[in-house]
């Protein structure tokens, strides 16, 4: 018999995986969605680092995490929704709920500000998320992380008075997910990310702190933001 390819061997190995409880709860951990780092998994766990790269090799094996490396620092995530889900039904049998992600960031920092020279913090993230939905961007899920502009997106970017073209032809990545390390989701980097904080400041849709990378959203911004994005705070 092949055991490799055999679903019951399969399906073994990934409860087993699941099974023990210092990975169990590092999986059950990022249930909620945002990105963390071995060193952040193993006090989750009570394991040491070395423990814990142990535990999420295996994770990882089994493909029931990934991980995104930026910069210096690893972050794992699920593998996908069908992880979550199994981890969800499991949950409801066993009658338990996770914790949810609380953030140590500042929250003048937390709420918006600059990372490099795109937006990032909840406000970031949220237009991330809202251009997402609004079907404006396509891709970010390779290796890469690459984004692209759909035909919606494209006509919108022109509209708010960002040259599509012109963009597409700077030395740099056009757009990419670009992991936030406040709320561990992404939100837009490259060309097209600097592009929209350019707009958002001319615009004063928000403001540069002179002393911080903080943003303050101002009152006008808010009005704006919802009515061309939908985005609300």
């Amino acid at each position: 018999m092949d055991v490799e390819h055999d679903p019951d061997a399969a399906v073994s190995r990934i409860a087993a995986a699941i099974g023990e409880p210092a990975r169990a709860r590092m999986l059950y951990c990022l249930m909620d969605g945002h990105a963390r780092t071995s060193t952040e998994l193993a006090v989750v766990a009570d394991v040491s680092p070395s423990t814990a790269s142990v535990h999420l090799n295996r994770l990882k094996t089994e493909r029931l995490v990934k991980v995104l490396v930026q910069g210096k620092h690893h972050f794992y995530s699920l593998q996908g929704p069908g992880v979550a889900s199994v981890l969800e039904g499991l949950s409801v049998l066993a009658g338990v709920s996770g914790d949810k992600f609380v953030p140590g960031t500042p929250s003048r920092l937390r709420a918006a500000r600059t990372c490099y020279d795109h937006i990032a913090g909840a406000l970031g993230v949220s237009l991330h998320d809202q251009l997402t939905t609004l079907g404006w961007l396509s891709g970010g899920s390779g290796p890469d992380r690459a984004y692209d502009l759909t035909p919606d997106g494209a006509k919108e970017f022109e509209a708010l008075g960002i040259d599509v073209e012109a963009t597409r032809r700077l030395r740099r990545r056009f757009a990419y997910a670009c992991l936030d390390w406040s709320e561990r989701r992404p939100h837009i980097g490259g060309a097209a990310g600097a592009a929209l904080l350019n707009v958002a400041l001319n615009r004063k849709w928000v403001i540069q702190d002179l002393d911080s990378r903080a943003l303050t959203i101002t009152g006008f911004g808010r009005r704006e933001m919802l009515n061309r994005f939908g985005l609300h705070d």
